[in-house]
């Protein structure tokens, strides 16, 4: 028998939120501004900002090549997404430059409008990118399905793949996928030796060159195998065939800028979406990956005795999506090839160890340098190495760890269609198939519902597989239609989703069931029984915990008044001739609250807990602890302990005190002592908890209390607490302290005294010091702080003065229900019940914690 969690609030106040300087961190939320100057150069950013542009200078001219643009264009775009996107961008590690997922499109618009228009086009989508980011859009782009991202730049490398193979063996890629395909017999039948060899030979080095053995490998591993890839092949060209061609850098005053567009508006749209999509997708998703990139490397063991790396904010990324919109804007301007994150790139900048955004930047730097003075140098690199270098990367976007995963859950139809559908319609058209059989196979499993029934003993098994929505209502009305009228059944529900319908109709069979005598019960596929849900009509006070909103009741005044009228026709009349501030004043603390509370029990929480109340009934009460508490009305027994019927043996006074045993005169008192006696010797609890709390008035009125006040029957009470007054006055016993601090004031210092006093009471009962000493008793001392909804468990240990610290720690929240918290006496905490104390002491445990299934399941003590 479990408690219903509380509902939530629907609208959650600021407070609730964690301020912005508590260290607390949303996921991609913008970081807060760095303090002091932002771009500052260290060493680790140097070295990795040369690592990034010895890998981005022969890529940018290999994806250049491949999209049959200007050689020039992809240096010029490598520059300006290293300063402009590294300078402005939300995700400080990643390195922007040219676009590989954009290389067929791009190829594409070339051909069809030309290389100016294309330039166009890329200030078009970065525009749009801009608007994006300003809307905050970014974290939308992240909610389409990753298998249909994955298979979108799967396609696209598999496109990559065939294009650039033509020109490894040595000749000029097709226009299309299938052309290259189809083309691709007849190609290796004229081959050229020259182009295959050396493409072959960069193959082979960007495959080997990380995996070289020994001291040679450490060493020279250093070096980026894709330079060390398209140095050794241009060495080697230059020896062996002097003939092949190279790349051709033409002067910077013939580089072309873009012009107005020329070409059909809805045409020119399309391509404009489609470059801001794939350009917008690929940043956002190689964004993300450098953080986990980074987390990684920040939670890895420190090498070599090396400093640990510092770990690294997560990315803004609508403010990075701004910024690769003002990239691709200034590089469409500039004549540059269409830019976007790149997961090469800039994986390769997280294992070189950078640290901020100052390597991206100066990466951009290093390119616009080279492109300067370094012309001559490039143009001794062959077309056949930079294409090698291309298909490479080409064959890595198909990821086989992206094929496994989506196979896992079950998606492989989407990311096959995905890549089917970019391959021979394009990339636009291909998502389209994607999210369309995405999709069908949504419905598909939203529909697919077994519903079978058996008959065990009389009882029905009602068995459902898969999600219950309005598509299965009606084979599931059939169903339990045949069932007959008033039996017992059990439904197990084997899905994670019901929508409404399916809802309503399992709660009008559940309902008309019960009335004519049957029992229903719902439980999931391993057995375990699941807790109806409140109706829609009574949500905003939820069975089981009737305290939770009890100041909103879902029944109209005149309801109230008709029942009222029922149970007492003079006070209805009497309520109804009440101005209306008065009546709602008496509604609320008299008999009219009450009935309300009564009824609100009787349909709602009644029908869950009649079974287990009639099943206590005929086994009796067996409760596993006495609860000693106070009678202060803020204090709910059940819900600060999680507890339900049957589990605790209560006793409730002023004060929370506890006689002690054989007093005579008028001090006398043998209520608490008898139900002491019968829960210890009747009962056979297993502990005693006795519960102060906070602001306690009984604490008030001993502290305020005047020798000569007049003997009423409170103060005879009281001066049952006077021994937790003489003990705080005392100078033999140490101050109580709660969770490693003094008490806030003298009323809080005596309600913790008054805790511990009142199991010195405890232990002098005959009965409890008998079941002390055999061992089969355990006490336990508790104070709850009504204003913070705090519980703190009291722990005993041995400090270096001269007697003993009594110190409440704080109770932590715990793992779910079921898990029962533990407490290693010999070392006063446990995996799960710890307490945590101040340095100068060591916790010894008053008793162990509590063992009931109900209260406080799965807590741990931190002080």
């Amino acid at each position: 028998m479990s408690a219903c969690v509380p509902t939530r609030n629907d609208h959650p106040s600021r407070s609730s939120r964690p301020p912005r300087d508590s260290g607390i961190k949303r996921t991609h939320s913008p970081p807060p501004p760095p303090r002091g100057r932002r771009f500052r150069i260290s060493g680790a950013n140097l070295s990795a900002s040369i690592t990034v542009f010895l890998i981005a200078v022969p890529m940018s001219l290999g994806l250049a090549v491949a999209m049959d643009a200007p050689l020039e264009a992809g240096l010029v775009s490598a520059a300006i997404g290293g300063i402009v996107a590294g300078l402005l961008g939300g995700a400080p590690l990643q390195v922007s430059g040219p676009s590989a997922g954009l290389t067929v499109v791009t190829a594409e618009l070339i051909q069809i409008y030309g290389w100016r228009t294309t330039c166009a086009i890329t200030i078009g989508a970065g525009l749009l990118q801009i608007l994006l980011g300003s809307l905050r859009a970014a974290r939308s782009a992240l909610a389409v399905s990753p298998a249909i991202v994955h298979g979108t730049l799967a396609g696209i490398g598999v496109a990559i793949a065939l294009a650039q193979l033509h020109i490894v063996l040595g000749s000029t890629p097709q226009s299309s996928v299938l052309d290259n395909a189809l083309a691709l017999p007849a190609q290796l039948t004229h081959l050229s030796p020259a182009a295959p060899f050396i493409g072959g030979l960069t193959i082979a080095l960007l495959v080997l060159w990380p995996r070289l053995p020994g001291r040679v490998g450490l060493m020279v591993g250093r070096i980026p195998a894709a330079l060390a890839a398209v140095a050794i092949a241009t060495a080697v060209a230059a020896v062996a065939t002097p003939g092949i061609a190279r790349v051709d850098l033409p002067s910077w005053s013939s580089h072309a800028l873009p012009e107005l567009p020329q070409g059909s508006a809805a045409a020119l749209a399309t391509a404009v979406l489609t470059v801001m999509l794939v350009a917008s997708l690929e940043s956002l998703l190689s964004a993300v990956a450098v953080d986990k990139l980074a987390a990684d490397r920040a939670a890895a063991p420190p090498k070599d005795g090396t400093t640990p790396a510092s770990p690294v904010k997560r990315s803004d990324l609508d403010r990075e999506l701004r910024a690769q919109g003002i990239a691709n804007t200034l590089a469409g301007m500039f004549g540059g090839l269409p830019v976007s994150g790149g997961a090469v790139r800039s994986s390769a900048n997280v294992r070189a160890g950078a640290t901020g955004r100052s390597a991206t930047v100066l990466h951009g730097f290093w390119v616009l340098l080279a492109a300067v003075l370094l012309v001559a140098a490039l143009e001794w690199i062959p077309l056949a190495a930079l294409a090698a270098l291309v298909m490479v990367v080409g064959i890595q976007m198909v990821s086989f760890a992206h094929i496994r995963n989506v196979h896992k859950h079950r998606e492989f139809p989407v990311y096959g269609a995905t890549i089917t559908g970019v391959i021979l319609a394009g990339v636009l058209k291909g998502v389209a198939i994607g999210i369309a059989v995405a999709v069908v196979i949504a419905l598909h499993r939203l529909a697919r519902t077994r519903i079978t029934v058996s008959e065990q003993e009389g009882r029905y098994l009602v068995t459902v597989r898969g999600q219950l929505t309005f598509l299965a209502v009606p084979r599931l009305s059939r169903t339990l239609g045949r069932l007959p009228q008033g039996a017992d059944a059990i439904v197990e529900l084997d899905g994670f989703f019901m929508d409404h319908a399916a809802y309503e109709t399992i709660q009008e069979w559940r309902t008309s069931q019960i009335a004519l005598g049957g029992r229903i019960v719902f439980t999931g596929r391993s057995g375990g029984r699941i807790g109806e849900p409140a109706s829609a009509a009574h949500s905003c006070c939820r069975p089981w915990t009737p305290w939770r909103n009890h100041h909103c009741h879902d029944r109209s005044e005149h309801a109230i008044e008709s029942a009222a009228s029922t149970a007492s026709p003079s006070t209805a009349t009497a309520s109804t001739s009440t101005p209306a501030s008065t009546a709602h004043t008496t509604d609320r603390r008299g008999a009219h609250w009450l009935l309300r509370g009564l009824s609100s029990f009787q349909r709602t929480t009644a029908p869950l807990v009649r079974e287990e109340l009639a099943r206590l009934a005929a086994e009796g009460q067996r409760p596993s602890q006495l609860f000693i508490t106070c009678a202060d009305s803020r204090l709910v027994t059940s819900m600060i302990t999680s507890s339900g019927p049957g589990d605790l043996f209560t006793v409730r006074n002023v004060g929370n005190l506890v006689p002690l045993p054989d007093t005579e005169g008028e001090s006398s008192d043998d209520s608490v002592a008898a139900a002491i006696e019968y829960a210890v010797d009747v009962l056979k609890v297993e502990s005693i908890t006795i519960c102060g709390h906070s602001g306690c008035g009984a604490m008030q009125a001993l502290l305020g209390g005047a020798p000569d006040a007049p003997r009423t029957p409170l103060w005879r009470w009281l001066r049952h607490g006077l021994p937790s007054l003489d003990r705080m006055k005392s100078r033999h016993h140490t101050w109580a302290r709660i969770s490693g601090r003094l008490p806030a004031d003298a009323v809080e210092q005596l309600c913790l005294t008054n805790v511990v006093q009142q199991l010195d009471h405890l232990r002098a009962h005959d009965s409890v010091a008998r079941r002390l000493a055999a061992g089969t008793l355990q006490l336990h001392g508790m104070y709850f702080h009504v204003g913070e909804a705090q519980a703190y468990l009291l722990t005993e240990g041995e400090s270096s003065g001269t007697g003993p610290d009594e110190v409440f720690a704080r109770v932590a929240p715990g793992p779910e229900h079921g898990t029962e918290p533990s407490w290693d006496p010999s070392r006063g905490s446990g995996p799960e019940l710890t307490a945590e104390l101040a340095p100068e002491s060591t916790p010894q445990p008053c008793g162990a914690p509590v063992r009931t299934a109900h209260a406080v399941p799965g807590t741990a003590v931190d002080a």
